[in-house]
């Protein structure tokens, strides 16, 4: 597989987020918004791999990645890309950039909590660990319409093993990585809830 289709995606997504964890551990810069994006980006082959279920979550997903990433040639960081949309009186707006944001956020979630019920589980089924990852995270945004279609294509969900198969990863290298991932995503999902929350623009629409 060619690299950056499949190969050690799980390990760069580790990694970049990392990165961005640390920025925000530090507590003396804001996130930047092209290290951000770039960051996002590299998961948006997991959504691929995961197949009909997350269809659109992908589509979606990487439809407002590529937003933020066009808006950081001119926008440099997370909380200037919140203040430039308040000016603007276009926060919630479909197609601003902090709705974007809020939405690429809740894909970055729902990618944590899948990965955290993928090592707690010995099956090698993923039905459960998506069907979790979706209702906490992304069901209660969606309308019935989608949550059927969810549902529906969860049945042809690959399992544990077809799933690190075409992410090029074995067992022992995957944990480490969903590990990472987990203790990196953590810090950086409550730094975005707190752009909003701090500006009283809510993380619930």
């Amino acid at each position: 597989m060619e690299d950056g289709d499949g190969d050690k995606t799980l390990r760069k997504i580790g990694e970049a987020f990392k990165e961005i964890a640390s920025a925000v551990n530090s507590q003396t810069v804001d996130i930047e918004v092209a290290p951000f994006s770039h960051a996002c980006s590299l998961v948006s082959p997991l959504f691929g791999c995961l197949g009909i279920a997350f269809k659109f979550a992908e589509m979606d997903y990487v439809a407002k990645v590529d937003d933020l990433a066009k808006a950081s040639s001119s926008i440099s960081t997370l909380s200037a890309l919140l203040d430039h949309d308040i000016e603007g009186d276009c926060v919630r707006k479909s197609g601003s950039h902090s709705r974007n944001l809020l939405r690429v956020k809740r894909g970055l979630d729902m990618v944590r909590v899948l990965f955290e019920q993928m090592l707690a589980s010995d099956e090698s089924s993923l039905r459960n660990p998506a069907s979790t990852a979706y209702a906490e995270v992304l069901a209660p945004h969606h309308g019935w319409a989608i949550r059927k279609a969810v549902a529906a294509g969860m049945y042809a969900l690959p399992s544990k093993t077809q799933l690190l198969k075409r992410l090029n990863e074995d067992e022992a290298s995957a944990r480490i990585h969903l590990q990472n991932y987990i203790n990196a995503s953590a810090p950086v999902i409550l730094y975005i809830n707190k752009l909003f929350l701090t500006r009283e623009l809510g993380i619930d629409w």
